[in-house]
């Protein structure tokens, strides 16, 4: 046992001590593909030279099939190295330089063996799939030097005035890569009727993280409609197939802290296909996502399309710098989640980032300003709390006096001394109705956080994924096969808040099931959280011990219960006007006593 690990079993030995040292017990609470053998055949007059068109000679075809070993082409610049393959000409792999594998190997979200691009080419002749030509380069190994940019050119040639070409240009340090499409001499090739050109794009990410699950939790295809702001998704948790009716101005093949965004200012034109397919069965690969789109084709002698692919990180600085809606890929939650996480949480964390390296002390502080932020709250929630308990006795006799016969006598006398007594039953309610935001947000924030990928604090290697103190020999149910020890503190410490809170009100009005679903709830959280990350069970850990100090000093310092007992006496002492809530109770329960003696 290594001396984190013993800091953190002495940490989860110190919560409990310091509970009953603090609060002694007695005061405590895809169509198969056509292959190309029928489609360029070498004696095929495709277009009669008599009319400055080109005829495909047979050595043409043939200095083709002389290609078929594959070579490697490479463009890359200080971020980012894209592998294409002569074959296909697409770019068969994205290595992203500034980031590692889980196991420190270079990280490449995806390669050839998962991943094409292909154009569906209907000629005179038949199908040509772009993915099953060879093509070209006068270049093999391009180095984007500082403050430049290059290109990577790829042909596939039926003549020197007929070709398909591929070019790539990477600018330095940009994760952008713009990607044109030139299909030269085509117009008497390709069939009048095609206006559209259908294009498929699959990608299935290779696993680069600790934890494949998650991964396959974040992993999904998101899409932005040409005639909309913003960004839509398909569901991650199953298998998708969708329809899209409208163009779209971009589609972003989504992993849980790495995209592949294609982007196009013209449009990508419908008919449009989403897909993705859990890749259960391999743990080498993730989720497999495709796009059958079209791009639109004008039968001119050169026609250019004008494409771009994002191949980065799921950074919100970089993502939001584009000013295309790309960070709403970052699942930061909806509605006031997502508003708590971009006005309050992101700011926080990224202004803290700057001056303090170990994310694990950014946490806790970012904990501590949050819990102070809400101090009032908690306040006024632990004097409703004390309230209750200090009322509970006569809450006990008027339940013993009426509940049996006259449970709504009973209810109404209950309201009366609260009342009377300035006390509402939820006044607790409201700090964890205002906290509840907050701990939502985080809860979307720390997994999707690539800044805490491989992220190390004291047993924790990585604090975007589970900690592991203890490898299990099998794999419990709604568990795993390891022990997150971080897990084990948060449970631990929510089972004492939980007591802590019953005991603060006495039980005071609450069922026997009631309590046994609030003890069973940090139980169920202990399986789910155990294989989550670290840094969200860290912070609810942290969360609740700065509660506990919190009440501490409350209860020692700012409120004494003799004073507060005198309020109350005070209180009941003052002549009380009836709410409206309390004269429609009467009025119901009078209306009920009336249709009892009938």
């Amino acid at each position: 046992m290594d001396k984190n690990t013993v800091i953190g079993t002495l940490l989860l030995i110190l919560v409990i001590f310091g509970y009953y040292s603090i609060y002694p017990p007695e005061n405590i609470e895809t169509n198969q593909e056509e292959k190309i053998e029928n489609e360029l055949k070498p004696q095929t007059k495709i277009i009669n030279s008599d009319t400055s068109k080109v005829q495909l000679k047979s050595e043409n075809y043939q200095k083709t099939q002389d290609s078929l070993n594959e070579k490697i082409f490479s463009i890359e610049n200080n971020l980012v190295k894209l592998n294409v393959s002569n074959k296909g000409g697409f770019i068969g792999s994205v290595e992203l330089k500034n980031f590692k594998r889980y196991d420190k190997d270079k990280l490449i979200i995806f390669d050839k063996d998962s991943s094409y691009f292909n154009l569906k080419l209907l000629t005179k002749n038949g199908l040509i799939n772009s993915k099953d030509l060879f093509y070209e380069s006068e270049t093999k190994n391009i180095i984007v030097e500082q403050d430049n940019k290059e290109s990577l050119i790829l042909k596939f040639k039926l003549s020197e005035n007929n070709y398909l070409e591929f070019i790539y240009t990477l600018e330095d340090n940009s994760y952008l890569v713009d990607f044109d499409i030139n299909l030269n001499g085509f117009e008497n090739i390709i069939v009048q009727n095609q206006n559209l050109i259908d294009a498929e794009w699959k990608i299935n990410y290779l696993s680069t993280e600790k934890s494949i699950d998650n991964e396959r939790m974040y992993s999904t295809i998101y899409y932005s409609e040409a005639s909309e702001k913003g960004a839509s998704k398909i569901s991650e948790r199953k298998n998708t197939t969708k329809t899209i009716k409208n163009n779209l101005k971009w589609i972003g093949f989504k992993n849980q802290f790495f995209s592949s965004i294609l982007i196009s200012e013209k449009g990508i034109s419908k008919p449009i296909t989403l897909t993705t397919n859990n890749s259960k069965t391999s743990e080498k690969y993730v989720k497999e996502l495709q796009a059958n789109f079209a791009l639109s084709y004008g039968h001119r002698k050169n026609e250019n399309k004008n494409l771009q692919f994002y191949f980065g990180p799921n950074d919100y600085k970089i993502l939001k710098s584009f000013d295309n809606d790309f960070e709403k890929m970052i699942p930061l939650g909806w509605g006031i989640f997502g508003l708590v996480n971009k006005v309050l949480v992101i700011p926080c964390f990224n202004l803290l980032s700057s001056f303090i390296s170990n994310y694990g002390i950014i946490i806790l502080i970012l904990t501590v300003f949050i819990k102070m932020l809400l101090f009032p709250f908690t306040f006024k929630s632990y004097v409703s709390q004390l309230k209750m308990k200090l009322i509970k006795p006569d809450i006990d006799a008027i339940n013993e006096k009426y509940k049996e016969k006259e449970p709504m006598k009973a209810q109404q006398e209950t309201m009366k001394l609260y009342s009377k007594s300035g006390v509402s039953p939820f006044g607790g309610c409201l700090p964890m109705l205002i906290q509840f935001p907050i701990l939502i947000a985080l809860f979307r924030f720390f997994p999707a956080s690539i800044e805490l990928r491989q992220q190390k604090f004291l047993w924790a290697d990585d604090l975007s994924s589970y900690d592991s103190i203890a490898s299990l020999p099998f794999e419990i149910p709604f568990y795993g096969d390891h022990v997150s020890l971080f897990t084990l503190l948060m449970t631990v410490s929510t089972i004492i808040y939980t007591k802590m809170n019953s005991q603060m009100t006495g039980g005071a009005n609450q069922m026997p099931q009631m309590k046994i679903i609030m003890y069973m709830m940090p139980i169920m959280f202990l399986g789910f959280f155990n294989n989550y990350a670290a840094a969200l069970s860290y912070y609810y850990f942290i969360f609740n011990i700065m509660t506990f100090g919190q009440q501490f000093v409350i209860k020692k310092y700012m409120i004494n219960e003799n004073d507060l007992m005198k309020q109350i006496e005070e209180k009941r002492s003052k002549p009380q006007k009836k709410s409206n809530f309390m004269k429609r109770l009467e009025e119901a329960q009078r209306q009920q006593r009336m249709k009892m003696k009938k």
